[in-house]
């Protein structure tokens, strides 16, 4: 039996000759006399003649008129910090949105858990809705530059009170409503917003939360709040002239919707880290970068067309709400889902992509991983329109590539995307001019210098390698929010190789042009000197059915060796054993290296994720080298705190001694 990936999925001549990657080479052979022998080449000249490109892309896709003797990108000779995009160049995210308006295709369609109903918003409802919220805003004073921050689930409303901010050119922030008080006020008080838009009711699981408490708090913590505006009423006892009901808002008639001119450098959001150590970094995001990014990517990388149906389950406090609400600047019907993916069944989701005839259905990979360990087959289903399925989040494992031909979909482009809140977008993902292997993700985007080095900086190939950015990319952050002098931003990026952006994952890129995502390096597995990515490990104990989680880290001892336990949460029923130690350090022995087997194995009641669904490896690490808890991780940001308090037994002994814990 061959060793060898198996390749799952190629796209057909005619599916490739009719994408928007296909007729962009004719465009640049036509129009620029350049000739690409394959998708290598065209992403080798990308990013050797970055300037070149995206200069080519913006005219192609008919974007705005740039003078060709002006660089695209200047920058300074350190780092991307100072890099300078399309100057003079004005634009309005919102405005390129509604310039797809029709009454062929609906703008929005809408589910939630509780009912399989769907909603269909028309452009011209979308337009008149957005109208009447700018309108508003500007009459209390809302004004460019200003914070609008909201704590919305997924619900059409959220993508309302984005474009009309974008609109004025106020700068958008969201958390989502199952955030902590505390960790909404950390994000929020940091930049000083004028209008919080929130709900007072929120549904997920089965239930109904009331958050008029919430919104109060909110209100009380965060001095700059001049207005708030409420969803679904709240408590006429604690209504007073800062509250503002969505529905009256509504009633506003907005008249000709106008769009502030923005120069290519001014914010259009503001995303967060996710704060396991101090406060979230609050990462600035500039509105022309994000526009021809988000095209790039969704037309380039995605396939794209005007009227497809476009869904990525999301909260509204992870970076993939906002490169979903992206499919609307290529013309795409945006699906919105409100509730929990897994509700009232595990079907719930693929029933929505059934129903909605969704054309590019965009999932966690956690939740692929879910389904094909539950044995999910929904091959019940016909799937008449899906072309694509998403993944993203974590490394997605070759199981689960191969579960999804087998039991969902067999003739679907599987599209592994790893990017991150940084750029609001994607450094690898799909090409529809390459294969899809198992396990593996197709390419680097075009425009994006990604490389794999060693510990010196030195490129490496078809081996472990430190992620690194060799080159500025357009949708890169502005800078970190009161971040004087940038020193968070370069602390962040540039301190590990000075020069180029260090991304903080392992990755190993294929002499083929293929990537596989191993994990966070700086929760490096090292064992005297191999560094292992964690999510081999992952991807092995995820093959035994008495596993529910797990979480490893490596430490080193000072006596110069390395200690790498093994952490384990069992399903009900199954329990930690000398036999079941054993066979799995067998198991990790045999599928990956003795290197790879931990020195111990420790069941524990949870494993401790932050609120955007991170494992948090380094914090563990962290309380295993007797760091008080506190210290480790920021509380407000882990969705399960009392999970971090099982590890402080296993704190080492010499660790233990040195902080005296």
């Amino acid at each position: 039996m061959s060793d060898l990936p198996e390749i799952l999925w190629e796209a057909s001549l005619q599916q490739k000759q009719a994408s928007h990657l296909h007729r962009f080479i004719q465009w640049l052979q036509t129009q620029k006399g350049l000739t690409f022998t394959d998708y290598q080449a065209l992403h080798q000249w990308s990013v050797t003649d970055i300037n070149a490109f995206w200069c080519y892309f913006v005219e192609y896709a008919e974007l705005f008129e740039y003078k060709k003797e002006k660089a695209v990108v200047v920058k300074s000779n350190t780092d991307f910090i100072h890099a300078k995009w399309f100057e003079g160049i004005q634009v309005n995210y919102a405005e390129y949105i509604f310039r797809n308006s029709n009454d062929r295709f609906p703008a929005l369609i809408f589910s939630q858990e509780s009912t399989e109903q769907l909603i269909e918003i028309s452009w011209r409802q979308l337009y008149a809705n957005v109208a009447s919220l700018s309108s508003w805003m500007k009459q209390v004073g809302i004004k460019k530059g200003d914070r609008v921050v909201s704590v919305l689930p997924n619900i059409p409303e959220s993508v309302i009170a984005f474009l009309a901010a974008q609109s004025i050119g106020a700068i958008w922030s969201s958390c989502s409503p199952d955030f902590g008080n505390d960790a909404i006020v950390q994000r929020f008080a940091q930049v000083e917003p004028s209008l919080l838009i929130a709900s007072v009711t929120t549904t997920y699981n089965g239930k109904v939360y009331d958050k008029t408490e919430q919104i109060n708090y909110l209100k009380n913590s965060i001095r700059s709040l001049n207005h708030v505006i409420v969803l679904n009423s709240i408590d006429k006892e604690s209504t007073n002239s800062v509250f503002t009901e969505w529905d009256t808002v509504m009633q506003i008639n907005g008249g000709v919707l106008s769009f502030e001119p923005l120069s290519f450098d001014h914010p259009i959001w503001i995303l967060y880290s996710s704060g396991t150590t101090g406060l979230p970094k609050a990462i600035t995001h500039s509105v022309g970068g994000n526009l021809i990014e988000h095209i790039k990517v969704l037309t380039l990388h995605w396939d794209v067309n005007p009227g497809e149906r476009f869904f990525w389950y999301s909260t509204t406090g992870w970076m993939m709400w906002n490169f979903s609400v992206a499919s609307l600047l290529v013309g795409a019907t945006l699906v919105i889902y409100d509730g929990s993916p897994s509700y009232p069944t595990i079907n719930r989701l693929w029933n929505l992509a059934e129903s909605a005839k969704i054309h590019h259905l965009g999932l966690g990979a956690a939740f692929l991983i879910h389904c094909q360990q539950s044995q999910l087959n929904a091959d019940d289903k016909h799937f008449s329109n899906l072309r694509t399925i998403g993944a993203t989040g974590s490394p997605l494992t070759p199981e689960a590539f191969r579960w999804v031909y087998n039991n969902i979909k067999s003739d679907v482009w599987l599209i592994s995307f790893s990017g991150g809140t940084d750029v609001c977008s994607g450094f690898v993902g799909g090409s529809i001019l390459l294969p899809v292997v198992e396990g593996e993700i197709q390419c680097r985007l075009l425009g994006c210098d990604l490389d794999a080095v060693d510990e010196m900086g030195n490129g490496v190939k078809d081996r472990l390698g430190e992620m690194v950015i060799r080159k500025p990319m357009p949708s890169m952050p502005l800078y970190f929010w009161k971040d004087t002098n940038h020193t968070k931003y370069r602390d962040s990026y540039f301190e590990k190789y000075p020069g180029i952006w260090w991304h903080g994952d392992f990755i190993i890129i294929k002499s083929s042009g293929s990537i596989v995502v191993m994990g966070r390096s700086d929760a490096t597995l090292n064992r005297d000197g191999v560094r292992i990515g964690t999510a081999e490990i992952y991807r092995v104990l995820n093959q035994l059915s008495y596993i529910n989680d797990s979480l490893i880290v490596c430490l080193e001892r000072e006596n110069g060796t390395f200690h790498m336990p093994l952490f384990v949460k069992f399903n009900l029923g199954s329990t930690l054993t000398n036999t079941v130690e054993a066979e799995i350090k067998s198991i990790l022995r045999k599928q990956c290296s003795p290197r790879h087997v931990p020195d111990v194995v420790y069941a524990v009641e949870d494993i401790p994720y932050t609120i955007s669904g991170k494992k948090m490896e380094i914090p563990v690490k962290r309380i295993l080298m007797g760091v008080p808890i506190d210290e480790s991780a920021s509380l407000s940001s882990v969705s399960n705190p009392s999970a971090l308090y099982g590890f402080t037994q296993y704190i080492l002994p010499e660790y233990r001694l040195r902080n005296q814990v």
